[in-house]
């Protein structure tokens, strides 16, 4: 084949596998490039001297059954059925999320429900007429006792800033349709006319992570020629004339160029911008450096206990408590534990890579998960045999005040370069979740085999899917 047939796919996560997964499928020359050396994006699995664990937690539900389809065929036999626990840990005190009507009430008291009860209709009889953040949202939807309660902290540690500089979009997307705020006034009685709603009970998960699906279908695509370069950086795109591209491409021992006639990138909105050749106009550049994003690493932990706590994954709202959420693999499936007298456990930490915590030494953020475990007297520090530190730099796009305007301007442009794609969370700079990111790469490759349609169109309705009618 020439580079006439040859597509390039910048990033091999959820959206970049799966738009090379179906390009390979349909006969184009793919080469997928990828800066980490493993497949998977934030979705990969790691293993550490046999014990497995993700990058937080990739359930596989999904309402897209083209989506659901290449799960089949992928990995048609080792996916597991698992049950969802999961509680929010406040003041000390553990809530089922969704919340149980008798267990939220005692948690939180006879005063502070009663509270909550007029938080919210003080809210409801006098609402922020334009709610332009994330904290007016949640307030004219849930009142501020309820806002304070299970979304302020919590939020707040997760982004970094101020919940008053978090476009309202993120509340739009994330809670619309069914939140932990309408969970909780549903505990505590104040349910709406419409059919009852709730998060889904039970997911598909890969035996040993979803590590093993992106793996998988990495194998596939090599089956059907395709080529998969990683510890590989696409340093710039080139357009040339003729309306091909040329990427050049860093490696751990070279710099090479290869050209193609379409581009699929998963990369950075904004390292996208800044890598094009010749430089897009200033306007577009200037939007492109207002976006924002944020960080985290994950601290893996094997304990010599058999069980910790029941749940598949706990929300830390408490303040005193660094990490965000934690997570329990062996609750996840079995096959993530060799031993299963002992336990893996998963601590986020989010954070900016210029925070001085982003350059902690390994041993020193360990410590760090080890206190947070023994404040929520989870494990002793003798318990704790070993640990292990992920980063993963630009994790999540961030919804800043004017992200969407700057997000447009950048689109607008990329539309008028012909077959160059941009797919994935931080591709769209949207927060999907990983089917939504498996969509957008199914458009993309639609768009190479000549469908009109565009990965833009993914998650236009800002709801967040994951919930059932009952």
């Amino acid at each position: 084949m020439t580079e006439s047939s040859r597509v390039i796919i910048i990033g091999a996560g959820p959206a970049g596998l799966t738009a090379a997964y179906e390009l390979a499928k349909s006969g184009y020359e793919v080469i997928v490039v990828e800066k980490d050396k493993n497949v998977g994006g934030i979705s990969k699995t790691i293993n550490y001297k046999g014990y497995l664990f993700d990058l937080g937690g990739h359930r596989f539900f999904t309402k897209y059954p083209e989506v659901k389809k290449i799960w089949e065929e992928v990995l048609p036999e080792d996916f597991l059925l698992r049950p969802r626990l999961s509680r929010i840990y406040y003041k000390r005190k553990f809530f089922y999320y969704p919340l149980r009507p008798f267990n939220a009430f005692w948690n939180l008291g006879p005063i502070s429900s009663v509270l909550a009860f007029l938080s919210f209709f003080k809210a409801k009889i006098k609402p922020y007429p334009h709610p332009e953040n994330f904290e007016q949202w949640v307030v004219n939807h849930f009142g501020r006792k309820l806002y304070e309660i299970f979304f302020k902290t919590y939020t707040e540690k997760v982004w970094g800033i101020p919940c008053t500089k978090i476009s309202a979009d993120w509340a739009a997307q994330r809670i619309k349709g069914l939140s932990l705020g309408k969970a909780a006034l549903n505990a505590l009685g104040l349910k709406e006319k419409e059919a009852v709603r709730t998060l889904i009970d039970q997911f598909h998960y890969p035996r040993r992570g979803p590590g093993q699906f992106w793996e998988k279908m990495a194998e596939i695509i090599a089956r059907h020629g395709g080529k998969l370069i990683l510890g590989a950086e696409a340093l710039e795109i080139i357009r040339k004339p003729g309306g091909f591209f040329s990427i050049k491409i860093k490696t751990e021992n070279s710099i090479e160029e290869i050209e193609a006639a379409s581009v699929i990138s998963s990369m950075p909105l904004s390292e996208l911008i800044l890598s094009l050749q010749p430089l897009p106009p200033d306007n577009v550049i200037k939007a492109a450096r207002r976006l924002g994003y944020r960080d985290f690493y994950t601290v893996g932990l094997i304990i010599n206990k058999e069980k910790i706590f029941p749940d598949n994954w706990i929300y830390i709202h408490s303040p005193e408590i660094r990490a965000g959420r934690l997570q329990n693999f062996k609750n996840w499936s079995p096959e993530m534990v060799p031993d299963q007298k002992k336990t893996m456990l998963g601590l986020e930490y989010f954070c900016f890579s210029t925070e001085p915590a982003w350059s902690l030494a390994d041993k020193e953020l360990i410590q760090i998960a080890i206190d947070d475990l023994e404040k929520l007297k989870f494990a002793r520090k003798e318990e704790v045999i070993d640990g292990s530190i992920v980063r993963i730099h630009k994790a999540y796009p961030v919804y800043l005040p004017g992200y969407k305007e700057n997000a447009l301007i950048i689109k607008e442009y990329l539309e008028n370069i012909k077959n160059l794609l941009t797919i994935g969370r931080n591709g769209l700079h949207r927060y999907n979740n990983q089917d939504h990111s498996m969509l957008s790469g199914i458009l993309a490759a639609k768009c190479i085999l000549g469908e009109n349609c565009s990965p833009w169109q993914v998650n236009v309705d800002d709801e967040y899917h994951e919930i059932a009618q009952r």
